[in-house]
This record gives C-alpha cells, structure tokens and sequence, in this order.
C-alpha cells in the first residue's frame, strides 16, 4: 500500500490557480521604448499582421509539473508486507582477554593446533550470529579495557570487529576489573533485567585500576549479571632440548576470582579446557539467557518521491522554454 509521510502538503494544490484569481494580472506596458518623428512614413511597414491563436498546451504542462511537484513533496512511499522480528530486549556484553597469555596454543581446531583467542573467535561469533533480537556490545581487554563495539543490533559489525582483534592489541597484561568497571558504566543507563556480561580470561588480574572484586560489587549494585569463563587446557606437552615434559599451561588462571565474580553478581563460572566445552557453555548461555520470541512487526518502506519529483522537472522544461521564448497563452 502507499501512505503519504507528509499529506497535508496536498492543500497546496490550487495555490497557483488562487494566486491567479487573488493577485492583481501585471500591467502590460505598450509605450514604445524610442519614438520617431517620423513614424507615418514608415506606416506599412509597421502594420501588424493578425495575431496567432495562443499557445494553450504549455500552460496545461505547467499545470501537471506542479501537481506532480507537490505529489513529491507529500513524500510517498510504499509499504511491505509486516515482518516479525523476535526481539528479547536483552544488553548483553562480551568482554574478551588480548593479553600476551591467549596466544598459547592448547586448542585443537579442525585437526590443528590454535591458540586461545582463535578458538574463543570461532566459538563466540557463532554464538553472536544466534543473538537474533539482542543489543550486543564488545569490550577488548589487556593491560587496559576499551570498547570496541558500543550496544547495538548490527551483530554483524560486532562479530567482524571481534576477528579483527589481535593479541597485545591492548597490552600483554590482564585488567579484569577494569573490563567490568567499564561495562558497569556502559550498562548502567539500560533496563534492569536485561543487563549481561560474559567476561573470557586465560590469568588472574594483573594491571589495571579497579580490583576485580570492588569491581563486581559495583556490577551487583547496577544488578549486572556477569558470566565468566576461563579459558585453558589443563595440562600440555612441551618439546625441548631435553625431550618432551607436561606442562599446565593454565596455572596463572584465577579461578577463585573468577568464581567470585559470578557469584557475587548471579551469574555462574564456567571452565573450558577445549573447544567442545567452551562450545557447550556458549550453548548453556542461551539457555539461561533465552531469547524471547516477543512479536514485534516491521513493515519495509520504499520512499517513491523520486518519480513525481523527475516527472515534474521533465515536464517544467518546455514552459519554461516557451516563456523564454516569449510564446504562451
């Protein structure tokens, strides 16, 4: 169907025909603009010939120019068909370790070793391509924190920009209260119940200005749910000069902390020690965070201005070519 965005624009269709009727018609001037004494001599050859029958068709093309003109401005446009778009109304946040420690290779991948922070990249744009309806932000932490994506439905731009991240992007340390510091002030402002973070770490605090725990206490009065995730095998070989040792490449990982955190603020700590548990707890996340099937409609508009409006202008042409010529009614 068509609607029309501006339709009171419509009264303005006689205004032309109303000028005409309302406004005194220009005088015409017929006094010569040089007199010549003389001017019997030259007698016949200043008679005038009958005139033509005026031109009445530039007038009528003046008249439809101006009809179409206004149709433009009304500013139609085309309505599609509604579309339901499921919206949870959730804020969730994800906030993903750079430091130097997630380029330890201890996940398998399709066969091949990674490290840390692909493995987490491949796992989490997958869970944000699921987030149909939710606004989802992205902090980038190391030795400090920044937002790299604020809140928003564009899951797409969120999901480029986390692959386009890089370890050491934002220092080799590890500033886990700052990370939830910074989401605390980014949320705050949002709807109460809608409020997530999941935080993903391989260490324990190691730079930053705010202690992880004051930081979680804060999140708890702002109600921020926090979920953490550390992230790390347990155990990795090792080949030296000396052969071949075990090695737990996760014994920097605070797993107290970061228990603490979810729990002081309802969230729940999760442990992933390859790629198919960090997969089952992104799974668990949508679980205990659902989207919502709410029914919300969308109905696509095309804006059609641009038709009447280059009719118009066609049209104005020969008028005002007419005019120019002195022809007309």
């Amino acid at each position: 169907m068509i609607q029309f965005g501006w339709p009171w624009l419509w009264l303005l269709l006689p205004l032309p025909w109303l000028l005409r009727r309302l406004l005194p018609p220009v005088p015409l001037r017929g006094d010569a603009a040089l007199r010549v004494p003389f001017l019997d001599d030259f007698s016949s050859a200043t008679a005038r010939p009958s005139g033509p029958v005026p031109v009445r068709w530039p007038l009528w093309l003046a008249a439809i120019a101006w009809c179409l003109l206004i149709a433009a401005a009304t500013r139609p446009q085309w309505l599609g068909e509604a579309v339901e778009l499921p919206v949870s109304g959730r804020d969730l946040m994800l906030a993903v370790d750079l430091s130097g420690s997630m380029e330890v290779q201890d996940f398998e991948l399709q066969g091949q070793l990674v490290d840390r922070l692909i493995a987490t990249k491949y796992v989490a744009s997958q869970f944000i391509d699921r987030r149909v309806g939710d606004r989802i932000g992205l902090i980038l932490f190391g030795q400090k924190a920044y937002l790299q994506t604020p809140l928003t439905f564009d899951r797409e731009t969120v999901k480029q920009l986390l692959l386009e991240s890089a370890i050491g992007l934002a220092g080799k340390e590890t500033a886990i209260g700052d990370a939830i510091g910074l989401a605390v002030k980014r949320l705050r402002d949002h709807p109460v119940d809608s409020r997530v973070l999941i935080l993903l770490t391989d260490g324990a605090n190691t730079a930053g200005e705010v202690d992880p725990l004051k930081a979680a206490e804060l999140a708890a009065e702002a109600q921020l749910k926090i979920y953490t995730i550390g992230i790390g095998a347990d155990e990795m070989l090792v080949r030296s000069l000396f052969g071949t040792r075990r090695v737990n490449p996760s014994r920097d990982l605070d797993e107290k902390t970061l228990t603490a955190i979810a729990e002081q603020t309802g969230g729940r700590y999760f442990r992933a020690r390859n790629l198919e548990e960090l997969q089952q707890i992104y799974r668990l996340l949508d679980e205990l965070e659902p989207i919502d099937e709410d029914e919300q409609f969308f109905r696509p508009t095309h804006a059609l201005y641009p038709w009447p409006l280059a009719a118009a202008l066609l049209l104005a042409v020969p008028p005002l070519w007419f005019h120019a010529r002195g022809v007309g009614a």
